[in-house]
């Protein structure tokens, strides 16, 4: 019996280990979805929009540590996918796209919903993208596809025609012009720096008193090598973003996230360090580094990111954990050394003043729930795997300030590209990755708006399937699009907008409660708790519809002085909320002078 290309395209997913295609059908892959439905896997996620996807597939990458796939038909499919492939770029996330295209008898006859797919996706997916237009392409297209995403934590993308898809599979010969393909499978090397240069690493490290160490994503498979460094040399732990997950709160020297995001105890370990380790991190932020001068070393496994935030006196490529290890072997152990303890004790005391700021922070008085009080509740209540997704805007603040983690629990953000509506999808993706794991979305009302709402029928649909099927999303209610408000603020002098700003209001929880979902209005501080307590203990998705005072500030740790007078230019130009404003800032601020450890 013959086989299509479409069977083989799926067989060579399914040899791959790929488990789950994420994606939305249409009459350019319906030779796809046809074998889908026939085939052992892999077992097909349809999402409520291709972007969706694509963020699905981003999400199951990030959490599970593999590869994603999202497939779309062509033309308007193919286009809806960008917005989730681009944030698989910026974050380096291994996902292949697969994509559909008119018949190849129509292409290039401005025939219905054909779009010149090499040109739209050669930026996006430019490591590989390619037009299959012969059975004898495969398996060779797929592979190469998955090889590349993997090898260089990329997008890719494949394009088969519609009708190629359901032609006759015949495989590559021994002949002129033919392409074969190795089994499925990735030699990956271990990348290692030369000695010389990590004897140079040694010299730098070793001759500093202060030490500050600042982890990203790429520090993930090197725990215990980071938290050795930061033993041996004494010093603090400084997160980005991304690397958020990646070491424990629970650490004493790990001062949090650093940036416009990040605490005050990263901001003060960078400004009076001598010495800075960088390890798998492209914190863009160089303001948040270290002035200019410092003695800096920086280990990633990219090096096309390597020196390029930081003036780095040494710089090594390879993988972090063995590159660590070698590093380890030639440091002196600053353990008893009067310097390095002094430093040390200063890092640890700054971060506990810290963390009793954040829960004075979060109660102080607001209209009508503090939003820094959301995650303070849920902070001390997240199971131990739980996995957190915050949606960018005003909620990412309060995830990288309050959010308290510790080892074993993950999360993420849209790190680079920033972009709205990926809460609630990277969310679904993560319950497909870990479906014994509780998920829990952060997610402001203006990305609740744009995607969440809609995926909310896609986590109803499957939450069947989750041997856990706890997934908690809580919406950030302020009916403002509370991250730009501030943006304009601070950087731009422009007082609140309620033109561009203000949002429709909606109850998210009768919306939720609508599709049969467990769902929760919280619109007084002293229920905050208890709402997480009964959505935590919850036997499927629950919606937490949170009304919290759009005034209180994301102030950040370090305020430059034309935000300030931005800031002041907004208000004297007649903010709305102006009074309000002033009086919340300067509480919330006020708590980091009212410590008691001070």
């Amino acid at each position: 019996m013959s086989q299509s290309v479409a069977d083989h395209l799926l067989g060579r997913l399914r040899a791959w280990g790929v488990e789950h295609v994420f994606g939305y059908p249409g009459d350019g892959i319906n030779g796809l979805i046809a074998e889908l439905g026939k085939a052992e896997g892999p077992h097909f996620v349809q999402s409520r929009h291709e972007e969706m996807s694509a963020f699905e597939a981003v999400g199951y990458a990030k959490f599970s540590g593999r590869l994603g796939v999202c497939l779309a038909t062509s033309g308007p499919g193919a286009i809806h996918l960008l917005n989730g492939l681009y944030d698989a770029k910026l974050d380096h996330v291994p996902v292949v796209a697969i994509v559909g295209q008119t018949h190849r008898s129509a292409m290039g006859g401005s025939y219905q919903q054909e779009v010149d797919l090499h040109s739209l996706f050669k930026d996006v997916a430019g490591a590989f993208v390619q037009t299959a237009m012969v059975p004898e392409q495969f398996p060779n297209l797929i592979d190469r596809a998955i090889r590349t995403a993997l090898a260089e934590r990329c997008p890719t993308a494949v394009i088969v025609p519609a009708d190629l898809q359901e032609a006759d599979y015949s495989p590559p010969g021994h002949a002129f012009k033919q392409v074969p393909s190795s089994p499925p499978g990735l030699g990956a090397p271990l990348v290692v720096p030369r000695d010389e240069d990590v004897a140079r690493a040694a010299e730098v490290v070793n001759a500093g008193e202060k030490v500050a160490v600042l982890i990203g994503q790429g520090a993930r498979g090197a725990v215990d090598e980071v938290v050795e460094l930061a033993e041996t040399t004494r010093g603090g732990i400084a997160k980005a973003l991304l690397g958020k997950d990646v070491i424990g709160d629970e650490q004493p020297f790990v001062t949090g996230s650093i940036g416009l995001l990040g605490t005050r105890p990263s901001w003060e370990m960078m400004r009076d360090c001598d010495t800075l380790v960088i390890v798998g991190s492209s914190l863009p932020y160089s303001q948040y580094l270290p002035p200019f001068g410092r003695r800096a070393v920086q280990i990633d496994i990219d090096p096309h990111m390597i020196g390029m935030r930081y003036p780095t006196e040494v710089n090594l490529v390879g993988d972090a954990a063995e590159t660590l290890r070698r590093l380890l072997h030639r440091l002196r152990n600053r353990r008893g050394e009067a310097g390095p303890e002094r430093w040390r004790e200063r890092i640890e005391t700054s971060v506990r003043e810290w963390w009793t700021t954040m829960d004075q922070q979060a109660h102080v008085p607001a209209d009508p729930v503090n939003p820094m009080l959301i995650c303070n509740e849920l902070s001390s209540r997240l199971p131990e795997n739980a996995i957190v997704t915050a949606d960018s805007g005003s909620a990412a603040n309060w995830y990288a300030r309050h959010l308290k983690f510790t080892s074993g629990m993950r999360g993420s953000v849209s790190g680079t590209l920033a972009t709205m509506g990926c809460g609630v999808p990277y969310a679904i993706g993560a319950k497909f990755a870990h479906p014994d794991r509780p998920a829990i979305a952060l997610v402001g009302d203006g990305a609740m708006q744009m995607n969440g709402l809609a995926e909310l029928i896609t986590a109803r649909r499957y939450a069947r399937e989750w041997s856990d099927p706890r997934l908690v999303v809580c919406v950030l209610h302020n009916n403002d699009l509370n991250q730009v408000t501030w943006e304009l603020r601070a950087m731009g002098g422009s007082p609140r907008t309620p033109y561009s700003q203000d949002l429709p209001d909606v109850s998210y929880a009768g919306f939720a409660a609508s599709l049969g979902l467990g769902a929760e209005t919280v619109q007084a501080p002293e229920a905050m708790g208890p709402a997480w307590d009964r959505a935590l203990a919850a036997d499927g998705p629950f919606v937490l519809d949170v009304h919290c005072d759009p005034d209180i500030p994301p102030i950040p740790p370090y305020v430059e002085s034309g935000q300030l007078t931005d800031m002041a230019k907004a208000l004297a130009s007649g903010d709305p909320d102006g009074f309000a404003l002033m009086t919340k800032g300067l509480r919330t601020k006020l708590q980091e002078f009212i410590s008691p450890h001070r």
